[in-house]
């Protein structure tokens, strides 16, 4: 049995940066590829997993909404690990955050890294 490519995206792009849109572009790509890919969110990434906030927001005009961008990425066995400090200066906890998402640190992030996933940061 062949293991999946791994794949760790880690986007600090928040609303104002189109950046996150490719981030999420290559991260749906990726899944829908077959690789395993995961998330790590920081710094202003992480608004993009709070409850109610992606919506419909559309920051670039020839890619879906972040929110089906999200929410498709999620489907596909996606994973999104979020900083927990980056969560807590903006008032975030667990509840705060979509299904899917998890607060979790730098350390998780690096075990799959050390198991061999390549990395692209935005």
């Amino acid at each position: 049995m062949t293991d999946k490519q791994k794949l760790v995206i880690i986007n600090s792009r928040g609303f104002d940066d189109e950046r996150s849109s490719v981030a999420f572009s290559i991260a749906n790509t990726a899944v829908a590829t077959g690789m395993d890919v995961t998330m790590f969110l920081v710094a202003a990434g992480v608004d993009w997993v709070r409850k109610g906030a992606a919506g419909v927001a559309q920051l670039n005009p020839l890619d879906p909404t972040m929110g089906d961008m999200l929410e498709t990425y999620l489907a596909n066995g996606g994973k999104i690990l979020v900083c927990p400090p980056c969560a807590k200066v903006r008032g975030y906890d667990e509840d705060s955050l979509i299904e899917g998402a998890r607060l979790a640190g730098a350390p998780v992030m690096l075990e799959e890294v050390q198991a061999g996933a390549s990395s692209l940061s935005f």
